[in-house]
């Protein structure tokens, strides 16, 4: 029987990622001298979720992209997150995600549609829009809850305008997404404890969203993704209403989740580091390319990933076999000293950044990398023109999730401004 590492703090328990910043950076620099790849007791979750032998912790940035590429024996089929959910999950949290080829690609090539260049240039204005009605909502305030006024609020409104959901349903997505990513954290769990049914009823309720606004989206001329998938001419360009609805459950927590995070975590690096911040403030359209991709790996909103070994095979030196669950936490890998210089330092011109912030290379290297970049450069932009001393105050209100490294609450203050003219 193999041997748990209990020398380290277990990474996939909720309560470790509540703490600061700094505590967790010496943690996995400690993962990385120690322990690079290694074998953990699995937590336990909740009753429904069966328990397993243990995990393969991955944290070397190699060793990541090598499971992210050998898709045949590193399967996502068997679920994305470490704990095997109940088969009752499978009809809304089975999106293609969770599947492996040739299903998947499938998938990925239908909704591909909505991040072509041309898609995206279609949101831009949008993106634009949105970015200068959040500013003009708190502007004159002197501060905010940045989170919920800023952060939350562009990419609830973006992927709802790409999915064609209207705004008035946009609280109603937000406190689902809510639920399902922050199911592990007390602020977020029901009453009763009954943390099964919350989900599945969260993963009901945007599914059924989804399927109402597909249905009336049917015989259209609308531009958004629904409406080019369900009035698809070619049967093979269409998906299946559980395949949509499962999509739309996964385009809003990740689409949403993500950017939101990534951009929480900016403000707080961008406070804590105003050498930097100035030297982005110095050369805005310059330096953002660099700079945002600094923020996602810092940030490194999606803290890991799971998949399941289809076949006994050797990996960093270890052993693994059929059916072990290997865990890649790239928040780690984007700490990795032997491919990053100074791996826990905030460097918006950091040249080379082959950061893992949007999973790692292969076929599900994140679909939404160039939109999510796109909103939070606009963000920014916006932040920086109108609002330039904006900082957060006090230490950021952390979700209680290994999955998600996530900020509930981060307070904000600036100088008044006056509203923008649309």
């Amino acid at each position: 029987m193999r041997e748990w590492n209990t020398s380290l703090p277990n990474l996939m328990e909720p309560w470790f990622w509540t703490q600061p910043a700094d505590e967790i950076d010496s943690v996995i620099a400690r993962y990385h001298a120690e322990a690079p790849l290694d074998w953990f007791e699995e937590p336990y979750f909740s009753e429904w979720v069966a328990p397993s032998p243990g995990y393969w912790c991955v944290t070397r940035h190699e060793d990541i992209a090598t499971v992210s590429r050998n898709t045949e024996v590193f399967s996502s089929a068997r679920g994305i997150t470490l704990g095997d959910n109940p088969p009752e999950f499978t009809e809304f949290f089975s999106s293609m995600i969770a599947m492996d080829d040739p299903r998947h690609a499938r998938l990925r090539r239908i909704v591909a549609k909505g991040f072509t260049p041309k898609m995206l240039e279609q949101l831009d204005g949008g993106i634009r829009e949105g970015a200068r009605e959040i500013v003009n909502s708190i502007c004159e305030q002197g501060s905010c809850e940045f989170v919920w006024d800023v952060a939350a609020a562009l990419p609830l409104r973006i992927v709802c305008d790409l999915m064609g959901i209207p705004g008035s349903e946009y609280k109603f997505v937000f406190d689902r997404t809510n639920i399902i990513l922050g199911i592990s954290d007390p602020d977020f769990q029901p009453p009763d404890g009954d943390l099964a049914t919350a989900l599945l009823q969260a993963g009901a309720d945007l599914a059924e969203l989804m399927k109402e606004v597909a249905a009336a989206k049917q015989g259209g001329d609308g531009t958004d993704l629904t409406s080019m998938i369900v009035n698809a001419e070619l049967e093979d360009d269409r998906l299946s209403e559980a395949d949509l609805a499962s999509f739309f459950v996964l385009l809003v927590v990740a689409g949403n989740e993500t950017t939101r995070n990534s951009t929480a975590w900016g403000l707080k690096f961008l406070t804590d580091n105003p050498d930097q911040r100035a030297i982005w403030a110095d050369d805005f359209e310059g330096v953002a390319p660099t700079a945002v991709e600094e923020i996602v790996r810092v940030a490194s909103p999606v803290s890991y990933m799971r998949r399941s070994v289809t076949r006994d095979i050797e990996c960093g030196g270890r052993q693994m076999r059929e059916g072990d669950k290997v865990a890649m936490f790239y928040i780690a890998a984007n700490r990795d000293p032997a491919v990053f210089d100074e791996p826990f330092k905030f460097d918006v011109l950091r040249d080379p950044n082959p950061q893992y912030g949007f999973g790692g290379p292969g076929p599900h290297f994140c679909l939404g990398a160039h939109l999510a970049r796109r909103q939070i450069t606009t963000m920014y932009r916006e932040l920086f023109t109108r609002l330039p001393d904006i900082v957060a105050v006090g230490e950021p209100d952390l979700l209680q999730a290994s999955f998600i490294h996530g900020v509930k609450r981060l307070d904000a203050e600036f100088t008044p401004a006056a509203p923008m003219a649309a």
